[in-house]
């Protein structure tokens, strides 16, 4: 049985937030708990950007009882005023009595100074309950805040031969049921989605979250640089999504405008024959685009990863074997001359998902290529 001390609070905490990702775009997921007297007495969450934060949700909530109380924050209350007032403030107008930090903000307009503001008040503040859980819980943010780069996962689906469809193409289903519907819910969690043209023009996805309610769908992103993707594909006809096309100048205007008409953003990356990666990055940074799923085909997998823009592999291994030299794989890379120069995963997570198996890691820094050519 867990015990009741300030890691059981701040737990709870955590559970809130983690239902929200997903739901605050580039904003963090955070939870508050407030506790007086051996007695919870506010909860909150934040769930939307623009919208009271958790602490705030809690505070008004707990009413009076606020005053003397605990107050267990999975992020360090803000200090500086943005869409909302700073909640640092609204903690010492409340008269908390104490507050219980999970983790600092790695946001540089935050950085500490909530906890000093804090502290400055005669506030007892404790840093780093449950340290390493709330971190991870805002790996997207994380990284996009201090980078200013979106967070993307890539996600695929594989035979134990490595084959991501059969010689012929055939894809449906290489994963179990249960696999699939983890899949949409990464999906709902992720701001975007992304694919390359092939697998548009082979599958002709929809690539919507579609679970057993109503879900936030992710903007559908392709990497067409030739503008190839068919007019008539689900992509340009589904309105349920928002979907962009990037591309270069030198695909056509013609079909760029024809894209235009029927609703589909077409975003220029590179003025050579291949979408630049790395721009198309920061261009979604400027979009406010901060988490990617990448569901691309071998080749787009290969240049995120070679290009060092993926942070987060989630592969459901399917105990099959389809062979076939000319079945594609998850991953078209130029290769390595020794194992030892290979792209290695850290932090390995393994998990039986039906009777599939799902790896999940985090690329090497140190292992990374220079970027190579898209799927395009």
């Amino acid at each position: 049985m867990e015990m009741l001390n300030d890691e059981y609070y701040m737990r709870l905490a955590l559970q809130l937030a983690e239902k929200a990702i997903g739901q605050t775009g580039i904003n963090p997921v955070v939870g508050c708990v407030i506790v007086k007297e051996g007695r919870i007495v506010g909860l909150g969450a934040h769930l939307q950007r623009g919208s009271h934060h958790a602490e705030v949700h809690a505070l008004l909530m707990a009413g009076k009882e606020a005053e003397g109380a605990t107050a267990y924050v999975t992020l360090e209350p803000c200090s500086h005023f943005g869409r909302t007032p700073p909640c640092a403030d609204r903690l010492i107008a409340e008269k908390v009595g104490r507050v219980v930090v999970a983790c600092t903000d790695p946001n540089p307009q935050v950085a500490g100074t909530g906890v000093e503001r804090l502290r400055s008040h005669g506030i007892r503040v404790d840093v780093g309950v449950l340290e390493r859980e709330a971190r991870a819980l805002n790996e997207m943010f994380n990284k996009f805040i201090v980078s200013g780069l979106p967070f993307v996962t890539l996600k695929s689906a594989t035979t134990l031969d490595g084959k991501i469809a059969a010689k012929t193409g055939d894809s449906k289903w290489i994963s179990g049921e249960s696999s699939r519907a983890r899949v949409h819910m990464l999906r709902h969690r992720h701001q975007a989605i992304m694919v390359g043209v092939d697998t548009v023009i082979a599958d002709d996805p929809l690539l919507t979250a579609r679970l057993e309610l109503e879900a936030i769908q992710p903007v559908r992103l392709v990497v067409d640089s030739k503008l190839r993707i068919p007019l008539e594909s689900r992509l340009v006809k589904d309105t349920s999504a928002k979907t962009i096309v990037l591309t270069t100048n030198q695909a056509s205007i013609e079909q760029m405008l024809r894209l235009n008409a029927l609703g589909v953003e077409v975003i220029k990356c590179s003025d050579g024959p291949q979408v630049d990666l790395r721009k198309a990055m920061a261009i979604l940074t400027e979009r406010e685009i901060g988490s990617i799923l990448l569901e691309g085909g071998g080749k787009l997998n290969g240049a995120m990863l070679s290009a060092g823009l993926v942070d987060k592999v989630v592969l459901f291994l399917a105990p099959k074997i389809v062979g076939g030299a000319g079945a594609p794989g998850a991953f078209v890379l130029d290769g390595f001359e020794r194992m030892a120069d290979a792209i290695a995963l850290e932090r390995i997570d393994i998990e039986r998902v039906g009777d599939d198996c799902c790896i999940t890691g985090y690329p090497s820094p140190g292992r990374r290529q220079e970027a190579c050519s898209p799927e395009s």
